[in-house]
């Protein structure tokens, strides 16, 4: 515990009971410890080793008399009902050892009815002393982290009873952009199993939500401005689709977790599952001077195209609050383009020549000016900026190619000119391999390329990528973690103290039990047990 906070009268000034922090910058800190249960590890954390031993009966929540959130503020009042059970697990409402005790939120501004943005702060400030855990947070986000860190310090012992060490936190997110995308195209995720993700990414402390909804295989987003999209485009168009109701069940659930998510509609490649459902859509492919049968990318010369494209995103920009849009723009295949003779004399008449690159770039800059009227921010993998596209400099780049090397360059490249960056490259999480490949997620450096200062802040962050080729409900949990928690550490913890891999490695097996403990499949960091082992669906 710090010297300043060995006494409370000094940390804290109580009226009717409701304790108020003076001020964040008061707090002195000393080393951190190896805060065995608290993953990822908080940027600043004192733990003495004094014990309170913690009544489930005699446990309460309670808003601080001068927080803008009180009763009734939607967030958190689910998440002083979830976290109790997330607290106490095993707990079947018999008698227990422990004196009262209180957790004590204070939220400073913002409010509790919309939904986590871009700009959504998530620090907090923690406190954990007898018989009071004090938690002051700017906004109600925060307040969720905090709420996630003290679940996370509450321990049981083998005689099951339930308790907290004297524990004082500073804490917030090294990069504001934490995310995880599912596909859901190549293998259907019914709703239990991004529930379930969605579960473990508030444990992990993850904030994004990358909806890689529609793709090639299957378009299973039930549109209701183009119906027959999902009606002919989906694996089966009745058990195989997101309805309008699904995709609110899902947004609404991840905001009480403080997540955003972001939908990604990828065009004009990745588009095969739209043709069945949007004749003329597609680029009809030829063979010598016939059509072949075939078609390729979304065909770029038509006005029709960009009809429907502008009544599709103005939808979904509708459907999902986020202010982010993925408009995809990765791995288009030019050779249906050269194929079409119609196409070809476009690009003469447009004086492309024969660089289809050029042809790309001009439909991917209409779509991120449909966005731009939908007052949405455009994200775009990285194919856009090697292809020399004139995008606005508000757009958010993704770099998802190559090894340290040609991934630090690609970083280093895309701020120089001014971009925001997201890295994705080094957290394919879907590839596998025998051993603790956790370690490969972990040692990631995203910040480890040549550039200055301001160049670094401009990467905001990254995300898992599980691309569902070999990956269904039926092994996402066991695939994405505790593998998918490396990456969280690196992009949520301060980078020189979770340097260790030997350290990490035991925080991270604990974590790991926790994990199973609340249902979650993750798989064995290495040779070990859990008290608490899975117990089956």
């Amino acid at each position: 515990m710090s010297a300043f906070c060995q006494h409370r009268k000094n940390c804290l000034k109580c009226s009717t009971g409701v304790p108020v922090y003076l001020s964040f910058v008061l707090i002195v800190l000393y080393g951190m410890p190896e805060a065995q249960g608290v993953w990822p590890m908080p940027q600043k954390m004192s733990q003495s080793s004094e014990s309170y031993l913690l009544n489930p009966q005699g446990f309460t929540f309670q808003y601080a008399n001068d927080s803008v959130a009180q009763p009734g503020c939607s967030v958190l009042d689910e998440a002083f009902r979830r976290y109790f059970t997330l607290i106490f697990p095993g707990y079947n409402g018999g008698n227990a050892r422990g004196d009262l005790f209180a957790v004590v939120v204070n939220v400073q501004s913002g409010e509790c009815d919309g939904y986590p943005d871009e700009n959504s702060t998530e620090n907090y400030y923690l406190l954990v002393s007898a018989g009071l855990g004090f938690l002051k947070a700017e906004t109600v986000w925060g307040a969720l982290r905090g709420l996630e860190t003290f679940s996370q310090l509450v321990e049981q012992d083998d005689y099951d009873t339930y308790y907290v060490k004297e524990t004082e936190i500073v804490d917030f997110p090294r990069f504001p952009f934490r995310g995880i995308l599912l596909d859901t195209s190549r293998h259907f995720l019914p709703l239990p199993a991004i529930m379930e993700t969605l579960d473990a990414m508030a444990y992990n402390k993850f904030n994004v939500f990358h909806w890689h909804i529609v793709d090639d295989p299957s378009f299973p987003y039930e549109s209701y401005s183009f119906p027959d999209l999902s009606d002919k485009g989906a694996f089966h168009r009745f058990t195989h689709v997101y309805t309008q109701s699904d995709v609110q069940k899902v947004i609404s659930y991840a905001r009480l977790l403080g997540i955003r998510v972001m939908p990604e509609f990828d065009s004009p490649g990745h588009t095969l599952s739209w043709g069945k459902g949007q004749p003329d859509l597609l680029t009809p492919c030829y063979r010598g001077k016939v059509p072949s049968g075939s078609f390729g990318p979304v065909n770029p010369i038509l006005n029709s195209s960009y009809e429907f494209m502008v009544r599709l995103l103005k939808e979904v920009s509708t459907v999902f609050p986020d202010s982010y849009i993925h408009l995809g723009g990765d791995e288009v295949s030019f050779t249906c383009w050269k194929s079409n003779p119609q196409v070809r004399s476009f690009m003469e008449k447009m004086g492309f020549g024969g660089d289809f690159t050029k042809l790309e770039a001009f439909y991917i800059e209409n779509l991120v000016n449909i966005t731009a009227a939908l007052n949405k921010t455009s994200v775009l993998w990285q194919d856009a900026f090697d292809h020399h596209e004139n995008i606005p400099n508000n757009t958010v780049l993704l770099v998802w190619r190559g090894t340290p090397p040609k991934y630090h360059w690609e970083m280093s490249q895309m701020t120089k000119a001014g971009y925001r960056v997201l890295l994705t490259a080094p957290w394919y999480l879907n590839h596998i391999s025998y051993g603790q490949d956790w370690r490969d997620a972990y040692n990631v450096r995203p910040l480890n390329f040549t550039g200055t200062d301001e160049q670094k802040k401009l990467v905001i962050g990254g995300e898992v990528c599980m691309w569902g080729e070999y990956v269904d409900a039926t092994n996402l949990m066991a695939r994405l973690w505790p593998r998918g928690s490396a990456a969280a550490e690196r992009l949520w913890s301060d980078e020189e103290q979770t340097s260790n891999l030997s350290k990490a490695y035991t925080r991270l097996s604990n974590f790991r039990c926790r994990m199973v403990r609340r249902g979650i499949r993750a798989e064995p960091v290495y040779v070990g047990y859990c008290k608490h082992e899975y117990k089956g669906l």
